[in-house]
């Protein structure tokens, strides 16, 4: 659920970057079927996902989420340091994150035979509520996982997340501000194997 992060991730590489953000609606093996460069990009969304899982300062922002929300807390969490990453934003790129969300929007859309249904269904959403710039705000997110909430099948009550951002807004943002360097200089690693 962390698409900023992951296509930020993905660097310059417009390729890299359509397939680490369809990666979660590619299933299994089901990324044979993309072209090398976004191939590589599912790939890399895997390796992150899986660096992420096991980080321990992830572990520790889950843990502080996971007696209300269980299963559901990576999920907050990638939400949570998906607004630090747009409230920071200055610190990480030159570019605007209004220009940079424009930006990929249209990629997306100069890419639409190689988006996934899920993908494209929700498309004129994500562009509709410009959901990397609502990132950026404590009520954006808030809105975000409330309609999350909505689509989930159990009752993930993830509209209440926010108040565990607020409430405990400091920490998960240093946790983020510790995190976020480790897995920006994994990635960097990640595609440099690729290219290999």
């Amino acid at each position: 659920m962390n698409y900023l992060a992951h296509i930020y991730l993905s660097g310059e590489d417009n390729e890299l970057k359509i397939g680490n953000f369809i990666a979660d609606s590619v299933k299994g093996k089901d990324f044979l079927k993309y072209s090398g460069r976004i191939q590589q990009g599912i790939i890399l969304h895997r390796a992150i996902d899986t660096y992420t899982d096991i980080h321990p300062v992830f572990g520790k922002s889950r843990k502080r989420l996971f007696p209300k929300f269980r299963h559901y807390s990576g999920v907050i969490v990638d939400m949570f340091y998906d607004h630090f990453l747009a409230a920071n934003w200055n610190q990480y790129s030159d570019e605007p994150l209004e220009e940079y969300t424009k930006k990929f929007y249209a990629l997306l859309q100069r890419n639409w035979q190689f988006l996934p249904t899920r993908v494209q269904n929700f498309y004129p959403y994500m562009v509709q509520d410009d959901w990397f710039l609502r990132y950026k705000t404590v009520d954006g997110i808030a809105k975000i996982l409330a309609q999350m909430n909505r689509r989930t099948r159990f009752i993930s009550q993830l509209h209440l997340a926010v108040m565990e951002l607020e409430i405990y807004y400091e920490d998960f943002g240093n946790e983020f501000l510790e995190f976020f360097p480790d897995l920006i200089d994994f990635t960097s690693k990640e595609i440099e194997q690729l290219k290999d």
